[in-house]
This record gives C-alpha cells, structure tokens and sequence, in this order.
C-alpha cells in the first residue's frame, strides 16, 4: 500500500482507492490507457505532461499493479504500458466520474459521452445494488464497518 495513507486511514477502502488514483495526472493516464494508448511518446502527447513527470506516474501505476510494462521494441529497447486486471477494474470508476461530470451538463454542452459502441446510443451509466435494482445513491445505502475493521472504524460507525 503507498505511503501516502495515513495509518489511521489504512483501512478505509476511499483513502486507499485515492492514494493509487487521486492525482489528477494519474487519471488522465488511465484515460488513455482505456482508449487504447499504451506508449509514452502516445501519453506526452496527448497529455502534455512533462516526460519525468510522466515517468514518475507510470512507475507508480506499475508498482501499484495498475499498469504493466513490456517491451514492444528492441534496439533501441521501447516499452509500453498495458492495463492489468486490477487496472482494468478500475474503467467503471471513470466513466462514474464521467458521468457524475455530465449530468451536471446539458447534452449539448457535453464534450464526450459514453456510448454502445454497437448502436451509437448514448448510455447514462448507473452504479446499482443488483439485489435490489436501486441506485447506490438512495439514502438507504450506508457505510458501516466491516467484517475486518479495526477499533477506529468501529467507532466511527458505532451510531
């Protein structure tokens, strides 16, 4: 787990989510990756981030296990940068993000939108509790501790 979560945060899934992806750059990167773009020359152009910036962002999502690194060149030695599983996973989580952004949009002001790639039809995506079919965002959903929560967490939720 990245340094950057306070202990007393450890674990709490939000403050560890955040310490892999919370950095703006670190966000746009895997919106690239989940447009296909796999190479740094790809993310400094697109991005326009700084190429040790860059550099210190991909090392960070492959130590994290979010990316991987291969080499697709030879001489001289060129890498790309591939989603794994647990990278992969986190593409509902963006078009969330997306999506959050969006509805606070008119349609015509909205410069990109997920669509069904098969039928051109914009999707307005919706995180649900599959029991249930109601969004996660009624007020009937809440936190509470876990079955591995600590004193700290406990606490928290004991009301």
């Amino acid at each position: 787990m990245p340094a950057r979560v306070r202990v007393e945060d450890r674990e709490c899934p939000l403050s560890t989510a955040m310490s892999y992806v919370g950095e703006w750059w670190t966000i746009l990167i895997l919106h690239d990756c989940f447009d296909g773009y796999t190479r740094f020359d790809q993310f400094e152009a697109n991005i326009g981030l700084s190429s040790s910036m860059l550099t210190t962002r991909l090392k960070a999502l492959v130590d994290n296990g979010i990316l991987t690194k291969r080499a697709y060149q030879e001489r001289p030695v060129r890498h790309e940068y591939v989603l794994t599983d647990f990278g992969r996973s986190l593409r509902p989580v963006l078009v969330a993000m997306a999506a959050w952004r969006n509805a606070q949009l008119a349609p015509g002001e909205r410069a990109m939108i997920l669509v069904d790639a098969e039928t051109g039809r914009e999707v307005e995506p919706a995180v649900i509790d599959p029991g249930t079919g109601l969004a996660v965002s009624d007020p009937r959903f809440a936190f509470t501790a876990g079955p591995a929560a600590g004193a700290q967490m406990r606490a928290r939720y004991a009301e």
